[in-house]
């Protein structure tokens, strides 16, 4: 994150890969291959020092490699699979960033949302990847009721924060957001606000109560208020108004993209994230009041 320091970046990281672990050690294994193999492709192709410390080449590596284990399940052809995503994710950040940057955007997670996508719907083609829908990428089946209790309201707020790594259990949720904090008080107030967001957001629109529970709902407004509230944005009270709306709006786009990419048999990963801090900060140089952290 653009504001947060190395050291304690490093601190937040630590905390949540323990917190992958606690998750499964699948999921922990999975998330170490997809980091090990993006920053060595990173390496190998020389790019900056100053990017790989930033983890700029490697976040999305680690989603992409737990991403295969999430829907291809745990079998010998998803660690190869795992591998061939993080490399991708690697070049895509490189191709994404390079399209992008005259036009003041950032790849953000999209090099994961394209591999992974692109992946999970040609998975089963072919058979000796596809092995049938693991458990763990089905939503479990729940009520429509959007009557939200109290255990909904508080598990969904670590929830929301846990499914950015695919992770469905709150105290893992919990302890992210304990290495968030650790990277800087400001990181981990933006990112209980987005849980927030989340939460209120899709309380009020009668979103189904178990979803919000699950952090279905939540995770791509945490990523958003992330954003938009530490890293492109200064710290004004405009600025921070325009993070939360931001979150709101993820949220909502999470239904329409929800529906859209199940009819593909896909997940909406952090699509609703990246496509609403692309079109909300792009809009930013039309709005006086908003203004970018570059500009300060």
């Amino acid at each position: 994150m653009g504001q947060v320091d190395f050291q304690s970046s490093l601190r937040a990281s630590a905390v949540i890969a323990v917190a992958l672990w606690v998750e499964s050690w699948e999921t922990g294994l999975f998330a170490v291959i997809g980091a090990v193999v993006s920053t060595l492709t990173a390496r190998l192709l020389a790019v900056p020092r100053d990017t790989l410390d930033q983890g700029l080449m490697t976040y999305c590596g680690v989603l992409g490699g737990i991403a295969m284990l999430v829907y291809l399940g745990h079998h010998p052809s998803t660690y190869v699979m795992a591998v061939c995503a993080a490399v991708m994710c690697t070049l895509v950040t490189a191709a994404l960033g390079h399209l992008l940057g005259p036009f003041g955007l950032k790849a953000f997670t999209g090099p994961f949302c394209l591999v992974s996508l692109v992946m999970v719907l040609g998975a089963p083609s072919f058979d000796r990847v596809w092995h049938g829908t693991p458990r763990t990428a089905v939503t479990p089946a729940a009520s429509s009721s959007p009557d939200v209790g109290w255990t909904d309201l508080w598990q969904g707020f670590f929830t929301n924060i846990g499914q950015i790594f695919f992770a469905g259990t709150w105290y893992v949720g919990l302890i992210m957001l304990a290495g968030l904090f650790l990277a800087g008080w400001k990181v981990g107030l933006f990112a209980a606000v987005g849980s927030v967001t989340g939460l209120l957001v899709a309380w009020a629109l009668g979103a189904p109560a178990a979803l919000i529970g699950e952090g279905i709902y939540g995770y791509n407004a945490v990523l958003t208020a992330l954003a938009f509230g530490v890293v492109l944005l200064r710290a004004t009270a405009w600025n921070h108004a325009y993070a939360v709306l931001a979150a709101a709006a993820s949220t909502g786009l999470t239904a329409s993209l929800s529906v859209l990419f199940d009819a593909f048999g896909s997940h909406t990963f952090t699509w609703p994230f990246n496509i609403t801090t692309w079109a909300l900060l792009a809009a930013v140089p039309l709005l006086p009041r908003i203004t970018r952290a570059e500009d300060g």
